[in-house]
C-alpha cells in the first residue's frame, strides 16, 4: 500500500505551533517582575509625614511629663535611670 498525500498532516502542525506560542506567551508572562520605583519627592513626603506623627506623639508625651511633674506626681524609676546612667559614669572615670 502507498501513501501519497500527507498534506492532510501539515494542518495540524499550525495549530501545534500556535498552541506551543501561547503556551511560551504565558512563561513569559508569569517570569515577569513587577517593579515599584518612588521618587525623591514621595520619599521625602512619607519622611515628613513620619516626623510629624512623632513630632506629635514626642509633643504630647512631653506635655503629660510637664503636668506630672507640676502636679508633683511624676515618679523616677530608680533601677532605670541607674542603669542608664551607670556607663557614663564608667566611662568618665577611665578617662
Amino acid at each position: 500500500m502507498k501513501i501519497n498525500e500527507t498534506g492532510r498532516i501539515n494542518p495540524i502542525n499550525p495549530y501545534q505551533r500556535s498552541a506551543e506560542s501561547q503556551r511560551q506567551d504565558q512563561v513569559k508572562k508569569s517570569s515577569r517582575k513587577d517593579e515599584v520605583s518612588i521618587s525623591d519627592e514621595a520619599i521625602k513626603l512619607l519622611q515628613a509625614q513620619k516626623s510629624s506623627e512623632t513630632d506629635a506623639a514626642r509633643s504630647e508625651k512631653i506635655a503629660d511629663l510637664k503636668q506630672q511633674v507640676s502636679a508633683g506626681t511624676y515618679k523616677i524609676d530608680a533601677a532605670k535611670l541607674a542603669e542608664t546612667l551607670a556607663p557614663y559614669f564608667k566611662q568618665s572615670s577611665e578617662n
